[in-house]
């Protein structure tokens, strides 16, 4: 069992000691390693899912998670902060793919602006020469790899869920974004060497 004479500071505790402590029950370690990573959680969550209120359920389930599973924890595979972090970061990016909406169609507004030459108000900050070099050579993909293409980097959609939208086989939507994606390293590398 944890001992409070120890728990009273959490300077020096380390935060293996914390979760052996969370893993017998002592609620003064759960509280001194809420307090320790509250921060770090909900920041890794605000910064993937975007929004404070999701990001707060987050770090709040990835905070049960790690209580529930604080027993099974093994030093050996890495250290607590790294296990926590993963934790948080594969639940944002779950909540951010349960709350995704219908796919976009790549025909509207935000397509058009990566694919189009002209500049855009809010387009200012990809005036440099990559984001121009990025645009012209998505511009220059054939239609079908230029839609999977960035329904894949930009929007996040899986070879399955492109498939899905556009009514073609996994296979195929998997090619698309594979040589969509190889086309485009091309082209980038040659206008570096140039």
């Amino acid at each position: 069992m944890v001992t409070k004479r120890w728990i009273s500071s959490d300077e020096g505790v380390s935060d293996e000691a914390l979760l052996a402590g969370i893993a017998v029950g002592d609620d003064e370690a759960g509280l001194i390693f809420v307090r320790r990573y509250q921060r770090r959680l909900y920041g890794l969550a605000v910064g993937i899912v975007g929004d404070a209120g999701d990001a707060e359920d987050v770090a709040q389930e990835a905070f049960l998670r790690i209580f529930r599973h604080a027993q099974v924890f093994d030093v050996r595979r890495g250290a607590v902060s790294t296990w926590a972090l993963t934790i948080t970061r594969n639940l944002a990016i779950d909540a951010t793919r349960v709350r995704r909406g219908v796919p976009t169609d790549p025909q509207d507004r935000v397509f058009v602006e990566l694919t189009s030459g002209q500049h855009q108000p809010d387009a200012a900050a990809l005036a440099n020469d990559s984001a121009a070099s990025a645009r012209s050579a998505i511009a220059a993909l054939p239609i079908e790899q230029r839609r999977a293409v960035v329904l894949a980097a930009l929007y996040g959609r899986t070879a399955a869920e492109i498939a899905e939208v556009e009514g073609i086989a996994l296979g195929t939507a998997k090619s698309r974004i594979r040589l969509g994606m190889a086309k485009l390293r091309h082209s980038l590398v040659n206008e570096e060497a140039q």
